[in-house]
């Protein structure tokens, strides 16, 4: 059995790249479970907006602002923007759990595809770049859909978490187990992380075929 969870219910979550689609998601969940939520942008304007779409008393900004208010960092950008966002944050990011969720993939006439990262994944990247924060790989595989779905009051899915912070993983394991349904399930260290990244390529791939928004449930505990 999963332990009993940690209380997060006082921490205020900040989510960088907040005005795409999963990060939206996230903060919307999120605000829903009565946690204070932040939405960050290159945009303050966009930011705002993002978080009057979604309601429930999210507020937007830049996300240097984001990144300097929030007790945990969350990091939902496309990877092309990744390492360079984190580079000019790594001040507001101190000291800080950071959870990243960002998948490298391709894609190409086959689908979707894993792409090589050097520092073995896109978490491991965000952990070389932050010496100072406390970086953590989860939310990989949550459907941004139907994370925003009005209709979907709960979530099927666990969540896989990976760092090397045991106090950081079982904070953002119960994080994740504010949204209804979900469970956050250690995953190990964070130099696994490029097989959960990756795994979604595969996800897409059922997706596609079965017209689903498919996640993943660990079974046996």
């Amino acid at each position: 059995m999963i332990e009993p969870m940690t209380d997060v219910s006082g921490l205020s979550i900040g989510i960088l790249g907040g005005t795409g689609d999963q990060g939206k998601g996230l903060a919307r969940r999120f605000a829903l479970a009565g946690l204070q939520v932040a939405i960050g942008s290159r945009s303050a304007e966009r930011a705002r907006e993002a978080a009057e779409s979604i309601g429930s008393g999210a507020t937007g900004g830049a996300n240097a602002d984001v990144a300097a208010g929030a007790d945990i960092v969350i990091v939902a950008v496309p990877y092309d923007g990744h390492k360079a966002l984190l580079e000019s944050l790594t001040a507001e990011l101190a000291g800080k759990i950071v959870v990243d969720c960002v998948n490298p993939l391709g894609f190409d006439k086959q689908g979707a595809y894993a792409l090589p990262v050097a520092e073995g994944s896109a978490a491991q990247q965000a952990a070389a770049v932050l010496p100072g924060s406390r970086v953590v790989a989860a939310f990989h595989h949550v459907s941004a859909v139907v994370l925003l779905d009005p209709a979907v009051d709960e979530v099927d899915l666990d969540v896989l978490v990976l760092g090397d912070d045991r106090e950081a993983t079982d904070t953002v394991q119960a994080l994740a187990g504010v949204i209804p349904g979900v469970r956050g399930v250690y995953g190990g260290r964070l130099r696994n992380a490029h097989q959960v990244e990756a795994l979604t390529a595969n996800l897409i791939s059922v997706n596609r075929r079965y017209k689903a928004h498919a996640g993943v449930r660990i079974t046996d505990i």
